[in-house]
Order: C-alpha cells, then structure tokens, then sequence
C-alpha cells in the first residue's frame, strides 16, 4: 500500500504543515472541510505544494520524521526543488484518480488516418 508524506500550506505561506497519509485525497478534502480544527482561520491548510509516494509505511515514517525536524528554510528548499511556483498539486492528484479507461466529456477520438 502507498504512503504519503505532504508540506500544507495556507494561501500565503505563512504555516507550514508536514503530514503522512496513506489516502492523500482523503486528507486534503478533510482539510479544506475542517480548516478551522487545528489553526484559526486565517491559516487555513488548503493547499498541497509538496508530496513523496513510499512503498512501506517503514520508509514513509523514517522520512516523515526527517521532515518533521526541519526548519522552514530546509521545508521551503524542498518546496522550491520540485515546485518553484509553490503551485497547489491537488488539481494534480484529481487528474490522476480518473479511471485511464474513462474518456473525458471533452475528449475527441481521431482515427490514424487524421494523424499521418
């Protein structure tokens, strides 16, 4: 089973929040449903700027731990590695829960001969 480990952020960056998950779509819909519950509402943990699949929840929790411990700088180093732009990557995680099978309601099917 996959495991998660996720940086939160509010829409000014002004809190960041390390987590582990084994359904990250699960957790951040209960965050944006529950915004008030660990912060007040000014803080409200509504956008996912950064996340790393494990296999094992043994590798997930060892990284989590590392990541717990470091200081905003190291958290926003991370951040900016892989998302300069601090994009929310939640849109990202919606697009890859649509069944592979499943055509979209815009998607438009070209035969081979329209191609060459």
């Amino acid at each position: 089973m996959k495991k998660f480990v996720y940086i939160v952020t509010d829409r000014n960056r002004t809190s960041l929040h390390v987590g582990m998950s084994a359904d990250l779509t699960k957790t951040l819909e209960f965050y944006k449903k529950m915004p008030n519950l660990f912060f007040d509402s000014a803080q409200q943990l509504t956008r996912l700027v950064y996340f790393e699949e494990f296999k094992t929840e043994a590798q997930a929790l060892a990284r989590f731990k590392l990541v717990s411990r470091f200081t905003r700088m190291q958290k926003e180093r991370l951040v900016r590695s892989c998302n300069p732009d601090w994009i929310d990557l939640t849109i990202g995680l919606d697009f890859e829960n649509l069944m592979p099978h499943q055509k979209l309601s815009n998607q438009v099917t070209l035969s081979l001969g329209v191609l060459s």
